[in-house]
């Protein structure tokens, strides 16, 4: 895996929202470009601080680690809170194994001047709403794209001739006369 390097991105006003990060040069797939920085809050913490900007009360530069800790992006951050979602991103977010920092790392080969994505995929407690979907609304226009930075359950799926246990289903029988 390539090192990070503050050379591998700008920032520059995004095409799709407000501020990005954009490859500086060619970054090959892999490659660790960026740690997302900032104060280690407490979810309690985040909770109080939330709405940032009431103005855009959606809008936070938060970031859960597996450790219940959040980094606070938005004091003491760096460039890489200005990372864009994406529901086909070029990158994603890696824990290291201590589950302390977080880096932004190419999923493949990113040409020089591309906009770099990862997927939020947010988290809320509770049913996802229309209008919590709306409220995180994602702005990609991929072709796959779901319509909200929030990960959202995955459908339970019913395969045909089975019940949702998997066990075969029987054919109803009509009436005997």
């Amino acid at each position: 895996m390539t090192q990070a390097s503050e050379s591998w991105h700008l920032v520059k006003q995004s095409t799709l929202h407000g501020t990005g990060v954009f490859a500086a040069r060619d970054i090959p797939a892999g490659t660790q470009i960026i740690e997302y920085k900032g104060k280690r809050i407490t979810a309690e913490q985040a909770d109080a601080k939330h709405p940032v900007n009431p103005d855009d009360p959606f809008h936070t530069f938060f970031f859960s680690l597996s450790s219940g800790k959040i980094i606070d992006g938005g004091e003491k951050g760096n460039d890489a809170r200005w990372i864009n979602h994406s529901c086909g991103p070029n990158c994603e977010a890696q824990e290291n194994a201590s589950g302390k920092k977080v880096y932004i790392v190419a999923l493949h080969d990113i040409p020089a001047g591309d906009e770099l994505f990862y997927d939020y995929g947010l988290i809320m407690e509770g049913r996802i709403t229309k209008t919590l979907r709306r409220q995180y609304q994602c702005l990609c226009g991929k072709k796959d794209c779901r319509g909200t930075m929030l990960a959202l359950p995955k459908k339970k799926s019913v395969k045909a001739g089975k019940d949702k246990e998997g066990a075969k289903k029987k054919k109803p029988r009509g009436k005997e006369a």
